[in-house]
């Protein structure tokens, strides 16, 4: 990369950025997934505690861009949660511009930590060595793993006959038992529901649950929310026994939120609703990819077939004494690691 490569640089807290201007602008054009949205960043500073700010390099040859958080003094962290499946540049136009944002943040920050970062779409590799040429100490690794389903232009009934025996056997058995409804729409009493069956589920307490119900929001009244709950189908009137939060956008279904009541387990109305789901996602959404986030859970296998990794980079400026205890560690995990590997 060339580190000559000219842009003005600018930091723009989140705040400070409105709906309809510029940022927003290029921000909905760059978006490939919810998670490249200023509505995506400002929500997390609203409902999580993330203060964020837009740090961006912007030139002849396009405008590159990083939303960053500090977590610690002098150390900026990608602005993300549990929530976010990954974390990218949004680059539009020349990705050299990153050499210069990289260099930008010299001044602000001795150390920046980027988690989740993908690399089927180059992301890893471009940061890397932009940092890299920009003068820092980089360090890059796999931290997660990410599950998805390649559709390769199959419909439901072709997906199905490829899934393990024992989870076609279970579909086969049981949904007939368990009536599913897919709604395309918000809808208070169905997220009530939803909040119910998660309170009374494997999953535990969920972290910011006005952050979901406000991105359930959005994403309904922009038509891409896929809300999905199930019933018994001997007790077509009783409560719900599991639902799902998908979201569709582009040619990629987003599997966001599951969950299931653990007193109707023997019913597996987890399975059959995942089922109704991807129905919808291949035969009416026509999506490419379902994207089954991060994790690398064993029941996510029956169901993808790919498994891509997300990765962590952590750059340290140079001549930063406060580096120095992190940096000893990680050069001595280095070192251990390139012994063991030579065996």
């Amino acid at each position: 990369m060339n580190i000559s490569v000219s842009a003005s640089i600018y930091h723009q807290p989140l705040r400070e950025v409105q709906p309809g201007t510029r940022l927003d602008t290029l921000l909905c054009e760059e978006a490939r997934a919810p998670f490249d949205r200023l509505w995506w960043w400002q929500a997390l500073e609203r409902h999580c505690g993330l203060s964020g700010t837009l740090h961006g390099a912007r030139g002849e040859a396009g405008e590159a861009l990083l939303a960053l958080h500090e977590a610690a003094p002098g150390h900026l962290v990608a602005l993300a949660n549990w929530y976010t499946f990954r974390f990218r540049p949004i680059v539009h136009g020349d990705p050299e511009l990153l050499v210069p944002l990289a260099k930008a943040l010299k001044p602000l920050a001795r150390r920046i930590t980027l988690d989740k970062v993908p690399d089927e779409d180059g992301s890893t590799r471009a940061l890397v060595q932009a940092f890299r040429t920009a003068g820092w100490w980089v360090f890059c690794e796999p931290c997660d793993t990410n599950h998805v389903l390649e559709v390769h232009g199959r419909d439901f009934p072709a997906y199905h006959a490829a899934l393990p025996g024992p989870l076609r056997t279970t579909l086969t058995r049981k949904s007939g038992k368990v009536r599913t409804q897919v709604l395309r729409h918000f809808d208070a009493e169905a997220w009530a529901q939803y909040e119910a069956i998660y309170a009374q589920s494997w999953k535990g307490e969920e972290g910011f649950p006005a952050f979901l119900r406000a991105f359930a929001e959005a994403e309904g009244a922009a038509g891409r929310l896929r809300l999905g709950l199930a019933h018994d189908a001997a007790d077509p009137t009783g409560p719900a026994i599991a639902a799902q939060m998908w979201s569709i956008e582009g040619n990629t279904a987003f599997i966001h939120k599951l969950a299931h009541r653990e007193s109707a387990r023997a019913l597996s109305p987890g399975s059959v609703l995942t089922a109704a789901l991807f129905r919808q996602a291949l035969d009416t959404d026509r999506v490419a990819l379902v994207d089954f986030g991060t994790g690398d859970d064993a029941y996510k296998r029956d169901w993808m077939n790919a498994v891509r990794p997300r990765y962590r980079i952590e750059a340290f400026r140079p001549g930063a004494l406060a580096n120095l205890p992190r940096l000893a560690r990680r050069l001595a995990a280095h070192h251990l690691a390139a012994r063991f590997k030579r065996g």
